[in-house]
C-alpha cells in the first residue's frame, strides 16, 4: 500500500483532463473505458481474456433489455444482457454477446455490473479510499491494473 498522501491516477485511456466530468463547451464527452477483469473470460481454445472496453450506455442499451424474452422469463438476466450490449471488446473478442457474459466467472461479471454503475452514474473509474493501516487517503482506478503496475 502506498504512504499517506494522493496517489496520482490516470484517467480512462485516452482521455484529458476533463474525462469523466461534464465535458467543457465544443468537446465530447469520453464515452469509452478501458477495464482489466479480475479472473477473465476463458473462451473455448482455453485462452484468458482479461483487458477490455465498456462504452457509455444509452437509453437504448437501458430500455431493449426489457421487450427480451430472456429477461421476461427471467428478470435476473437483464445484467447478462445490458453488459452485452456495453462492452464493445474483451480481449480479442470483439463481438461480446450474452452468451459470453453466461460463460463469465461470478466475479468478473460482478466487477463489471459495479464498473457500468460507476460510469453510467458518476462518469468515471475512480474511488476515493482510505488506507487501513495509515488512514491515508487516496485515489484507485477501479478500471486499470492491480497496485503498483502500469
Amino acid at each position: 500500500m502506498p504512504g499517506a498522501g494522493t496517489v496520482p491516477v490516470p484517467g480512462p485511456q485516452g482521455a484529458g483532463p476533463h474525462a469523466g466530468s461534464a465535458s467543457p463547451r465544443g468537446r465530447a464527452p469520453h464515452t469509452e473505458f478501458e477495464f482489466e477483469l479480475p479472473l477473465g473470460y476463458v473462451d473455448d481454445e482455453g485462452t484468458v481474456h482479461r483487458h477490455g472496453a465498456m462504452r457509455l450506455a444509452t437509453a437504448r442499451d437501458e430500455l431493449m433489455p426489457q421487450i427480451d424474452l430472456r429477461v421476461k422469463e427471467n428478470p435476473a438476466y437483464l445484467g447478462v444482457v445490458l453488459l452485452s450490449h456495453v462492452i464493445t471488446r474483451l480481449g480479442d473478442v470483439t463481438d461480446v454477446h450474452a452468451g459470453i457474459v453466461e460463460r463469465m466467472y461470478a466475479t468478473d461479471v460482478a466487477f463489471l455490473q459495479d464498473l457500468y454503475q460507476r460510469i453510467n452514474s458518476e462518469g468515471h473509474t475512480r474511488a476515493a479510499v482510505t488506507c487501513p493501516h495509515c488512514d491515508g487517503a487516496f485515489e484507485v482506478d477501479l478500471a486499470g491494473g492491480r497496485l503498483g503496475e502500469s
